[in-house]
């Protein structure tokens, strides 16, 4: 065993302990609200809105450890870009500016209504509303919504972004993107009608009831025609909400103004309070959770929760600017089955008893900073999901089997064990410690784990790359995952369905292909009632867990800091816990 594992071990329980006690108020049971700092009070946003206002004015200052994924909106998939992007993107419909669960509600945005849908759920009608516009003053149109659509399917230009749209409007993949597109106007997706600038239809190849939860998404965006460049929308997209971008430095910094020519009259979702909102990137974690506690910017952008040390001092000595947020989250490992031996189901189940599920908890903060032990892929939130335990997780403490391990690893012909390499992000709190915690528990079995750091805006190109992963023999990968919309379609589909396994931004990091899961999806979207779609959800992840190609180890909670200036914060459930950011404003 390596010596320098276990005093680690013991920093982090010792770390674990301090934060319970600091929480005994609230999270670890009992007592009374006894705050201190100068915020709005321990959980202020998670029990309504904090420091509630509709002052205009000031900046807006976030801070976070890594770049977006994309400012591109076809293009993002990190959440925290998703919230983002409500100050520049809008959609046809998007979710309520309202705190708590309240927020899946889907409201309209640009359109007038939510759509007004026939043909057996098959066709899904909108009005645009009027005076609706881009930052340079022209009316944002029907077809500057569908060009914004159409641009998801060039992939080989506009990459890493979901693709519900592209399976439900073209599931045959037969329409080649605008970029090849050789219709005269580049508007060929037949999908997608615009019978004037004010309508817009969208013809399903089939019913899906989660169709709008998908228009809610960024991809969903207008992009206006003549201000696309491709690849390099990134680095400036063309606003169609209240503030515009300045300045974007790519790793280093961003910068939005008021776009003048948005109108609150014709935006009912976004209070738009600040004057201007900037960005800083800085990837040393200690260092951010130092000025955020000093004051020098609002919010950590990502919302991961802090470090171990600024936990204990934001609890310690800023309580009342601390919220405790429950996520949608489920912290977990991924296991790439076309990276041996992992393409054996019974190396796969060694993994699955070899790992202290409590000492990866450990490393997340704890039962009451991080959250509760995961057995399953569904997080609590969706449909569907169960107490499924089939490693015995829970009875077990959360503790290592190690007999069941070693009785897996012989089965899978490694009695002795074997090596493998595990990625985590090292710009992601908690991850390379879980990564590194595994590592331990899994070396006690005779599986020797290599822990392989990578920063978080290359994860798509290597995670995300099913090839990168078997070049660089990548078997494990430390991770986690929110829903994309609430429904066991917008968790699980692109993590485990085989037909979402994509050669570059792919998700499927284990590449499961497996026609009885495939087949469970097809037969939940046929299903209009929730609860009905719920149960064949179940016997998804059901099927999930069996498999073995997936090690969930924690229900994330997160410690997130608010500043004493920041107003009208309140956490969003559409946004997997985190402050509906275009609601936020500053004293």
């Amino acid at each position: 065993m390596n010596p320098l594992r276990s005093p680690r071990s013991r920093r982090i329980a010792g770390a674990t302990a301090v934060v319970c006690a600091l929480l005994a108020t609230a999270a670890c049971g009992g007592g009374s609200d006894d705050e201190s700092g100068s915020g709005a009070g321990f959980n202020a946003a998670m029990k309504g809105v904090a420091n509630k206002s509709s002052k205009k004015g000031g900046t807006l200052k976030f801070i976070n450890k890594q770049d977006f994924d994309s400012l591109d909106p076809q293009r993002q998939y990190y959440g925290f870009a998703w919230d983002f992007s409500r100050f520049y993107a809008r959609q046809l419909i998007t979710y309520a500016p309202k705190p708590g669960e309240a927020a899946n509600e889907l409201v309209p945005d640009l359109a007038t209504s939510t759509g007004k849908i026939s043909d057996g759920g098959k066709k899904y009608t909108y009005t645009l509303r009027d005076g609706v516009s881009w930052e340079d003053g022209s009316a944002i149109t029907s077809k500057d919504v569908k060009y914004g659509i159409e641009r998801i399917w060039a992939k080989d230009v506009v990459s890493g972004g979901p693709s519900y749209l592209r399976q439900v409007l073209d599931p045959k993949g037969e329409y080649p993107g605008p970029y090849k597109d050789k219709a005269k106007d580049k508007l060929g997706l037949k999908a997608i009608e615009t019978p004037d600038d004010k309508t817009i239809v969208f013809n399903l190849a089939k019913p899906n009831g989660d169709f709008e939860q998908m228009l809610a998404m960024p991809t969903g965006s207008p992009v206006k025609a003549s201000k696309d460049t491709g690849a390099k929308y990134t680095n400036r997209p063309f606003s169609s909400g209240p503030y515009k971008f300045t300045s974007y430095s790519p790793g280093k910094s961003a910068a939005l103004v008021r776009n003048p020519k948005w109108d609150r009259k014709t935006d009912p979702v976004r209070a738009a309070l600040p004057d201007k909102v900037t960005v800083t990137f800085n990837s040393n974690l200690e260092a951010i959770d130092k000025l955020l506690i000093k004051g020098d910017y609002d919010v950590f952008l990502s919302a991961t929760g802090m470090t171990q040390s600024g936990r204990t001092t934001a609890l310690k000595q800023h309580k009342g600017n601390v919220d405790n947020i429950e996520t949608s989250f489920i912290r977990y490992v991924d296991m790439a089955t076309k990276v041996k031996p992992f393409d054996n189901i019974h190396c796969r189940k060694a993994v699955m008893y070899g790992a202290d599920y409590k000492s990866l908890q450990t490393s997340r903060g704890g039962p009451q900073a991080g959250g509760e032990i995961a057995t399953n892929m569904l997080p609590k939130s969706i449909k569907g999901a169960d107490d499924y335990d089939p490693y015995g997780v829970l009875k077990r403490g959360g503790r290592a089997d190690k007999a069941k391990a070693k009785a897996e690893l012989k089965a899978c012909g490694k009695p002795d064990g074997f090596s493998a390499n595990i990625v985590a992000r090292n710009d992601q709190p908690g991850e390379v410690e879980a990564a590194e915690s595994l590592q331990e528990s899994l070396g006690k079995v005779g599986i020797k784990l290599e822990v392989e750091p990578i920063e978080g805006a290359s994860s798509a190109s290597i995670t995300g790359s099913p090839s990168v992963m078997k070049k660089r023999n990548y078997g494990l990968s430390m991770t986690g995952w929110g829903p994309d919309f609430p429904t066991g379609q917008g968790f699980s589909q692109p993590l485990i369905d085989g037909r979402f396994i994509e050669q570059t931004g792919n998700y499927n990091v284990s590449e499961t292909d497996n026609p009885e899961i495939n087949g469970y999806f097809d037969e939940a979207l046929k299903e209009t009632d929730p609860v009905k779609a719920g149960e064949i959800y179940k016997k998804m992840n059901h099927k999930v867990a069996d498999l073995a190609v997936q090690l969930p180890f924690i229900y994330e909670k997160n410690i997130t800091w608010r500043s004493s200036r920041l107003t009208n914060a309140y956490t969003s459930a559409a946004y997997n816990g985190r402050y509906d950011y275009v609601s936020l404003g500053v004293k």
